[in-house]
Formats: C-alpha cells, sequence, structure tokens
C-alpha cells in the first residue's frame, strides 16, 4: 500500500449505505433506470412498427406479409405482458415524475418531451381502440387493406393527418429520451450523426411506405371483388362503441392529468405545515421546504448550479460537499451510492448529489463543479480527482536556453524545437508507466505512483530518466544540421506523500500534485545548473527503488525554502540507470505492482 494513501475495511460498507439483500447493480436501479428501460421496450415496436410500414415502398402484399410475424411476436402472450406492462409503467412513472418536479423552469428539450409524452395518449386512443380493442371486444383482426381504406378513404378529411401527427409526436419524445440517456456515454459524439441520421429516416420511410400502401389500396378498391375478399367495413353500431371509448378517454384524460396537479397543491399545503429548512451556499442562504432537494432548491431560487442530467442522478455533476453536521441528513439510496462510486466519491460522506439529497434540518454545503459545466465534461471524464494523499515520484524536465532558441529563431521554429522536446520527454515518461502532468514553458512535471507502490513508481521514474537521455540523444542526431549546439537539459527527481486531485477555476482545471515533495524535486532540476550535471536525484529515490552502490556521485545540497539538507546523486549520463536498474534486485512487492500496471 502507498504510504500516505487512506485504506479502507472492505468488509464494510461504504459510508451511509443500507444493507441490502441484492445486489449493487440491482441497488442502484431507481425510478428513472425504470422509465429507460420500459421507454426502450416501448421503442423497439415503434422501431419494428415502422418498419412494417416502410415495406408499403416495395408493395401492399410485402406490408400484409410481414404484419404476420409482426403480430406473431408482439401478440404473444408473454411479449405482450411485457409490452402493455412497460407502457403503464412508463405512463405511470412519467406522471410520477410530474408529481415529484418542484419547479416548472424547462429548457427546451425537457418542455418538449413533457408536452410531446402529455399528447401522446390523446393523438393514440383511436388508433388504439380500432385495432388493439377491436381484437378482444369484437374478434376483428387487424390488417392493412382494411385499415389504410378506412384511413385514407373513408375518413380521409381527418386520419392521415393524425396519423402524421402521432408518428411525429411518439417518436420525437422517443428520440429525446433516448438522447438524455446516451449523450452522457463516451460513444455518443462519434456516434450522434449515425443516431441523427436513423432518426430522421425511420418515420420518413414509414410514412412513405403507408402513404405508398394506401395509395396502392385505393387503386386495387376499384375492383368489387378485390374489395369484397380484402376488405372488413365496420358496422355503425360498432363505430359508435368505438366512439363511445374514444370520446370517455376522452373526457377522462385531462382528468387524470388534472388530479396530478390538485396533489401537487395537496402537498404544497403539507410541506407548509411541516416547515422549512435553511441551505446555506458559500456566498448565500436560501430556505425550502422539508422534503426538496438540494437541487431543486437551487432551481427554485435560481442559484446556479451543475446539473447535466436535469437532476435524474445519472451524471454526479451536482454533487456538492456537505460542511455542515451530517448526522441528521438522510443516508444516501442506493442509487446516489452507485453514482458516487462510480466517480470515485463514494468513501467520502461528506460528498452527497444534490438532486438526491433531501434534508430535513438545515445544512450548509460547497457545489464541488462550476455551475456552466456540460455534457462534453462527463463524456470524457467519468471520474474527478476530488483530493487524495499518496507517495507520488515526481520528475521535472527542463529544456536548457529555450530563451535563447526564441531569439535566434522564427516564432514558428522555436515552438517546433520546444514541441519535439517535451515530445521526447513525454514519451520516455509514459513508455515507463508515468503520466506527463504539466508543461511548464519549455518544461515537463511528469507523476509516478498514481497506479502503484512507491518502490515501483521510483523505478519507473529512473527508467523514464534514462529514457529521457536516450530520446533527446536521438533527436539532437536527428536536427543536427538545423542546430548550432545540442539541446541541453536537467532533470530532478525527489518523492514523497502528497495530495492529488483537480484544480483551475470552472472549465479550466487540471489534475495535478501538490507538496512539498513536488517542490523539492523542482528545485533540484534547478541545482543542475549549479552543480553543473544533467540530473539530481534525491537519495529518497534510491533508497525505496532498492538500489544501492557508489554508481552516481553522492553529496547533500540546501534547498531554497526548505530546512535541512537533502541528500542527492548527481550525474552526467541519466542513461547509465537502465544498467543500475537491470543490476538491483527488484523491492518486495514491486514485481506485482509493475505487472498490474501493464495490465
Amino acid at each position: 500500500m502507498a504510504l500516505g494513501t487512506a485504506t479502507v475495511d472492505k468488509k464494510r460498507s461504504p459510508p451511509g449505505a443500507r444493507s441490502s439483500i441484492f445486489p449493487q447493480g440491482l441497488r442502484a436501479i431507481g425510478v428513472r433506470q425504470v422509465r429507460v428501460a420500459t421507454g426502450l421496450v416501448m421503442f423497439s415496436y415503434l422501431v419494428a412498427h415502422f418498419a412494417n410500414h416502410a415495406l408499403g415502398l416495395v408493395s401492399l402484399d410485402w406490408m400484409q406479409w410481414w404484419l404476420g410475424y409482426h403480430m406473431a411476436f408482439w401478440r404473444n402472450p408473454f411479449v405482450t405482458f411485457i409490452f402493455y406492462g412497460s407502457a403503464l409503467m412508463h405512463f405511470s412513472l412519467g406522471l410520477w415524475a410530474l408529481y415529484q418536479r418542484r419547479h416548472f423552469r424547462y429548457f427546451g428539450l425537457e418542455l418538449a418531451q413533457l408536452v410531446l409524452g402529455l399528447s401522446i395518449p390523446m393523438l393514440l386512443i383511436s388508433h388504439f381502440t380500432i385495432l388493439r380493442l377491436g381484437g378482444p371486444l369484437f374478434g376483428r383482426i387487424p390488417n392493412y387493406p382494411t385499415t389504410l381504406y378506412a384511413y385514407w378513404v373513408i375518413r380521409a378529411y381527418m386520419q392521415p393527418w393524425l396519423q402524421v401527427v402521432l408518428i411525429t409526436v411518439a417518436w420525437t419524445h422517443a428520440c429525446i429520451g433516448l438522447y438524455f440517456w446516451l449523450r452522457l456515454r463516451p460513444f455518443f459524439r462519434w456516434a450522434s450523426p449515425l443516431f441523427f441520421a436513423a432518426a430522421i429516416l425511420m418515420p420518413v420511410l414509414g410514412l412513405l411506405g403507408a402513404n405508398d400502401g394506401a395509395r396502392e389500396v385505393i387503386r386495387l378498391s376499384a375492383d368489387p371483388n378485390w374489395r369484397a375478399s380484402h376488405l372488413r367495413p365496420v358496422a355503425p353500431a360498432l363505430r359508435k362503441v368505438y366512439d363511445d371509448i374514444i370520446l370517455s378517454f376522452w373526457l377522462g384524460y385531462p382528468c387524470l392529468v388534472g388530479l396530478v396537479f390538485a396533489a401537487r397543491g395537496v402537498r404544497s399545503l403539507a410541506e407548509r405545515r411541516r416547515g422549512t429548512v435553511t441551505l446555506t451556499y458559500p456566498d448565500r442562504q436560501v430556505r425550502i421546504p422539508k422534503g426538496m432537494s438540494v437541487l431543486e432548491g437551487s432551481l427554485r431560487h435560481q442559484v446556479p448550479h451543475a446539473s447535466v442530467c436535469g437532476g435524474r442522478a445519472r451524471c454526479s455533476t451536482c454533487r456538492v460537499r456537505v460542511v455542515s453536521d451530517r448526522s441528521a441528513l438522510p443516508k444516501p439510496s442506493g442509487r446516489e451510492l452507485h453514482v458516487l462510486k462510480r466517480v470515485g466519491a463514494a468513501a467520502d460522506p461528506a460528498i452527497r448529489l444534490a438532486c438526491q439529497l433531501r434534508p430535513t434540518t438545515d445544512i450548509a454545503f460547497i457545489p464541488i463543479l462550476p455551475p456552466l459545466i456540460g455534457a462534453e465534461f462527463v463524456r470524457n471524464r467519468t471520474r474527478v480527482h476530488l483530493g487524495q494523499e499518496r507517495y507520488i515520484v515526481s520528475m521535472f524536465v527542463d529544456m536548457r536556453g529555450s530563451s535563447r532558441f526564441a531569439e535566434e529563431r522564427l516564432p514558428f521554429d522555436a515552438i517546433f524545437l520546444v514541441n519535439r522536446f517535451l515530445d521526447a520527454a513525454s514519451k520516455a515518461v509514459v513508455d515507463a508507466g508515468g503520466l506527463p502532468n504539466q508543461f511548464i514553458g519549455d518544461g515537463l512535471l511528469a507523476l509516478f505512483g498514481l497506479k502503484v507502490d512507491p518502490g515501483t513508481a521510483c523505478r519507473q521514474a529512473l527508467k523514464a530518466a534514462a529514457s529521457v537521455a536516450a530520446n533527446i540523444e536521438y533527436l539532437n542526431h536527428q536536427l543536427a544540421s538545423d542546430l548550432r549546439e545540442p539541446i541541453q537539459f536537467g532533470i530532478g527527481i525527489h518523492g514523497g506523500d502528497v495530495i492529488v486531485g483537480d484544480i483551475g477555476y470552472r472549465e479550466r482545471t487540471v489534475f495535478t500534485a501538490l507538496g512539498d515533495a513536488v517542490n523539492v524535486a523542482a528545485r533540484l532540476q534547478d541545482m543542475t545548473k549549479a552543480l553543473d550535471c544533467i540530473v539530481v536525484i534525491s537519495e529518497e529515490i534510491f533508497r525505496t527503488a532498492g538500489i544501492s552502490g557508489d554508481a552516481l556521485p553522492a553529496t547533500t545540497i540546501d534547498v531554497r525554502g526548505r530546512d535541512g539538507t537533502v541528500a542527492v546523486r548527481t550525474g552526467n549520463d541519466p542513461t547509465i540507470l537502465s544498467s543500475l536498474l537491470d543490476a538491483a534486485a527488484p523491492v518486495a512487492g514491486a514485481a506485482p505492482a509493475e505487472a498490474a500496471a501493464a495490465e
């Protein structure tokens, strides 16, 4: 275990975890995950239905032929149960989400999804009643000729346009939901053009196929024999039953939606009786009813707060650090713990998701991420480093004489040369298992030990220093005809316990290390000039790496800004570090760590 790294007892649950007999994956399922799953079931039906319509571009016979297979699958009792259960569940959870929402400051796509979703049942009821209820109630088996004839001939004044609106509304609602679900996935950036093309083509092909099929039905219906054998007109008495069902739904459905808003009013009255709590931000205080989430409180009072997923517990960008007493806060749900674990924050009980935290007492907190953060951040960085103490080896590599190069050469040439130098140094660091962390002018800060033990980290840094020297030597050989003198450089290496995490302002944040060990490494690199050498390595690195002997001269130096002296090794040929590593026996535990790093 790396020095300074916090250990976690694997036998214990994360802070605030609820005991459960269910696996972690099942505990992470919430209402929104069920909505996504049920929505995917209905989306698959839409795709299959539109594909069947699209066969009308071939012929009416192809439409009717594939309809048999379509019905055989979707009217299988098990599939029917799954499909209609999903439809009922999705609709019910949609109303539940409308009830739970504490504000109506929707952005464009959210508002479109809500309005389109609420309008689908009103548009669908006519089509559903005739084609789906006709079988169980009256034994009518649907077919394309009868349906297309009824829509494009008998009720041509309304039904074709109603179907266009229904298909457009249902498909758009589904695509918005898929967009909200997929936009945080890493593959979405390159796959989005393909998704967009499919989203446009699918309903267009379905509508064109239905229209071509209807035109063929109209042409064939001129033949009385064909009309008698393929069309099954609806009797007036049966039509009246259909119309009564449709009218009843149109009257009852708005009442159902109205009940949701009435329930919201009752809840508001109850919340006023329960009292309010104070949310304390770094720069203000607001009061919200008990039971409202922190994110909902921010939105209600127009406090900028990051929330890429819209408060759906998918992205974790709304998380906050609680700085007040946490003992009275509700425990995290399984879903909240799942999201926090995914970004490496589950071990810290002070980190909570603002969209899931519903305080019942006053609370003070600090939002962790800037309010203007976007989906691109979530796609590219699923894990944010909040701060951790561990043993890190820092290596500074600095190019000598870059200012002189800048004065003597064209700007393009100077930048080209510095970039080639940094590229050679960075490649050496990466090949050794380190991380090129910061580029400071013509210098590089590299970190080792983020995922390995201290001994392995020290050996990786020494290997990288040798590779830097070899790479720069090769670069000098390549540019010999363009350089008046070879590129010179200095390297300083030191290790110790430091803090690693993200620092910066808003979107401009970087992952780096902070601590005395990093400062000492920078000072050692500076000392290469005074000591007239290329590399200065602290004795700490040699000792931790398990390397002994006098291959490099040893001395002690005073480091600016630090009490006492530092024992170091100096050298003018870093490439010999490779032979020292080969000769030294690996420290205990280093080999497994190196193998793990290689994997």
